[in-house]
């Protein structure tokens, strides 16, 4: 029998798959990896730098500088005497504040022969971006030994792509664009949308270009031996181009933009230990939270990753927020306000949308504006709304902070009656979720690629479909808002709930455990037929505390098998299941706050050894990674000696709630908790991994006062010790 070509093996594979399998997906052409991008990111604005600094930005490439889902500059290229510079070496700063790349001279031919030797100019690029703005400041050194006289140009142009067509969406038809010069040293870039809005970038150049087009800047130089120059450029659009664009401005806006980003950071307790590798990623991973978090009138809120998410995600915004409770209350606080204040109030089908429910996404680009695509404020996602009452019920345990919960009291309410009306529409007690207009997201939980959610023969789940960790965190929604009804003084609100989630959990356990693959199922389909796949989703089921102890300790043991522990991390689905793919989005790759969430809940039922387990993978997977940065996902193919994990093509990084896991990860083996109620920091059956001989936790704080924590493995125990103490707050541990 002839192997077939591959024309053929993708035609058999498309008779074989659901039609609408490719919406809303990203196309891949070129991975992220390939290019190792930089990013920046302030407010509504984010650049996306390949590590030269330039900008090469193209429909499935993401570098370009962004604004509200809008690629406002998509190139922006750096020429020495028409070559491209050598490229020495760039970075990140720690604080995510300023990005630099050191870059110099290739050798520069004339007629056949060397008239520039390689490595004689010295090209150092400072960028930071703030307040709608991307700066860059440019310092030329001469290192030869003669005066050279050089031209340097900057070529730039804006393509005004939505973020979905830099993802791969093609249009039917675009807006005009145009550009004209506005003075000796600024050009302004305008395109006039279909949506009735007019975008516009501008550029300013100091000093003054020798030579200024609608595409290129250039500047003839004349450098003595070891003298230097500087050469300053502004991209944006918050405000006109300003006639006294100076370096001093430069400098000084700099300095304006680390503060801020160190002010908000310096909310955080701090973590630092005895492994210089882990310091880094703790670094890399509260620097990146802290730049994804977004000043919103009702407080920050983290958006959801970088390039592909960098807007208000519900699902997202609150899952990072329970990770980070320790660390930050003043998150949980923002994400909640926020999505209060974005509750749907009615029934509107394009938008998924149905009195009560939470938040989704919000975009606010052309596209979303036009309702090319449903996402200008979008409802389709099934877990946010219990997730909101979940995390209001863990802030309040974490805080005691009534006065937020009574203003939050009529949207708790709101949301319980969602849960209730629209996510049970069968009355069987169990919430499910089933789109209403065919443009809606197929899948609306967390997994919501197409083929996320299918039986053990690889069929497709048809809905309305109950997911397993839905239930769970249904569960855990009725519990907290029956704490919160009684601390309100509703009592009897507050037995019924209790009893709600009681008997939720009863029917959850008769229906979706599978006792012959020892888990919980991945789901129940719309005929209430389980679908029998070993799933990280019931892992999350721990987080909430609806699995009795025995089937937690048989879960634990089963996500912990080869078939689904990676080395790596836990799998997305385990090995043996008929969509297993290690390359996929959502079928067989690791995410690394699905990790953190399933470690939690391993430390909810006592077992610290898995949860460190856990930890030790995904610190070993950090280790491997740029920056030390956790992505939002990567492969999940086997651990091989020697080797690091296998990337994903088109992974966002950073994102919010990867960034949060390597912090949930510690909380998770130290058995953390910060109680402001009664002034309690409390660690439960403590436990380090060999990777950590000791750990400092620094400013814990309560209302009542802070502390500082050593934590020593002292074989195989931790011990506990109180290095310093401000205030009334007492340190409780339990073995």
């Amino acid at each position: 029998m002839s192997t077939p070509s591959i024309v053929e093996a993708m035609a058999s594979q498309a008779r074989h798959s659901d039609a609408t399998a490719p919406q809303f997906a990203i196309a891949v052409s070129a991975t992220v990896q390939e290019r190792r991008t930089r990013t920046l990111k302030n407010g509504d604005s984010f650049a996306v730098f390949d590590q030269r600094g330039d900008m090469g930005g193209k429909p499935g490439n993401p570098e370009g500088f962004y604004h509200r889902d809008t690629r406002m500059l998509s190139q922006l290229r750096l020429l020495l005497a028409e070559e491209r510079p050598l490229l020495l070496s760039s970075m990140t700063q720690d604080d995510n504040a300023v990005f630099t790349a050191d870059l110099s001279n290739p050798d520069l031919m004339v007629d056949g022969k060397i008239a520039l030797r390689r490595e004689s100019i010295h090209l150092n690029r400072m960028k930071f971006v703030w307040n709608g703005a991307c700066y860059e400041r440019l310092l030329v050194k001469n290192f030869s030994d003669c005066g050279l006289d050089l031209k340097l140009t900057y070529c730039f142009e804006s393509d005004f792509a939505d973020l979905f067509e830099v993802r791969g969406e093609r249009r039917r038809a675009r807006g005009e664009s145009r550009a004209a010069l506005e003075s000796e040293h600024g050009v302004a870039l305008r395109y006039a949308g279909l949506d009735g809005i007019e975008r516009v970038t501008k550029l300013a150049f100091s000093p003054v270009p020798s030579t200024l087009t609608t595409t290129r800047a250039s500047f003839d130089l004349s450098l003595k031996p070891r003298a230097t120059r500087r050469i300053f450029v502004r991209v944006g659009f918050a405000d006109s181009t300003q006639s006294d664009w100076t370096g001093r401005l430069f400098y000084r806006r700099m300095r304006t933009a680390r503060h801020a980003l160190n002010e908000s950071s310096a909310r955080a307790a701090s973590v630092d230990s005895s492994n210089s590798v882990y310091n880094e990623i703790v670094r890399r991973s509260v620097s990146d939270l802290y730049m994804l978090i977004t000043d919103t009138p009702q407080g920050p809120y983290p958006y959801a990753g970088i390039p592909w998410f960098s807007t208000p995600f519900g699902r997202d915004g609150i899952i990072t927020a329970l990770m980070t409770l320790w660390l930050d209350p003043t998150i949980a606080r923002g994400v909640l306000g926020f999505l209060a204040a974005t509750q749907a109030t009615k029934v509107e089908p394009e938008r998924d949308a149905e009195p009560g429910k939470i938040l989704h996404e919000m975009r606010h680009g052309e596209m979303a504006n036009l309702q090319e695509v449903p996402f200008g404020r979008y409802y389709g996602s099934v877990d946010a709304t219990p997730l909101f009452l979940l995390l209001l019920g863990e802030y309040f345990r974490r805080t005691g902070d009534l006065d937020t919960v009574r203003s939050l009291w009529p949207n708790a309410k709101a949301a319980l009656g969602w849960i209730d009306q629209y996510g049970d529409r069968d009355g069987d007690g169990l919430v499910e979720y089933h789109r209403q207009t065919r443009e809606g997201l197929a899948n609306q939980g967390w997994k919501d690629s197409f083929d996320a959610i299918f039986h053990r023969d690889g069929r497709l789940a048809e809905g309305p479909i109950a997911l397993c960790e839905v239930q769970g965190y249904v569960y855990g929604a009725k519990r907290h808002a029956a704490v919160l009804a009684e601390a309100l003084g509703y009592t009897r609100c507050a037995a019924e709930l209790a009893s709600q989630a009681e008997s939720l959990r009863e029917k959850f356990e008769s229906q979706f455990w599978c006792e012959e693959l020892a888990t919980y199922a991945l789901a129940l389909d719309g005929n209430k037929q389980p679908c029998r796949v070993v799933s990280s989703n019931a892992g999350q089921v721990l987080f909430t505390g609806i699995a009795s102890p025995e089937r937690a300790a048989q879960l634990a043991h089963t996500l912990l098998s080869p078939a689904t522990f990676a080395g790596w991390g836990i799998r997305t689905v385990g090995s043996a299941e008929s969509r297993y793919n290690p390359m996929s989005y959502h079928n067989g790759s690791i995410w690394p706050h699905d990790n953190a969430l399933i470690a939690m809940g391993f430390s909810r039922y006592g077992m610290q050894s898995s949860a460190v387990r856990v930890f030790a993978a995904l610190f070993d997977a950090a280790s491997y990674m740029d920056l030390r940065r956790l992505p939002e996902l990567f492969c999940g193919f086997s651990r091989r000696q020697h080797n690091g994990p296998t990337q994903y093509p088109v992974a966002c990084s950073p994102q919010a709630w990867a960034s949060a896991a390597p912090l949930c990860l510690l909380q998770a083996s130290l058995g953390l908790e910060l109680l402001d109620r009664t002034g309690e920091v409390k660690f439960y059956r403590p436990v380090l991994p060999e990777f950590l001989d000791h750990v400092r936790l620094r400013n814990l704080r309560l209302r009542t006062g802070s502390v500082d924590v050593l934590l020593q493995r002292q074989d195989a125990n931790v011990g506990v010790t109180v290095t310093r103490r401000d205030g009334d707050v007492v340190v409780v541990t339990r073995y």
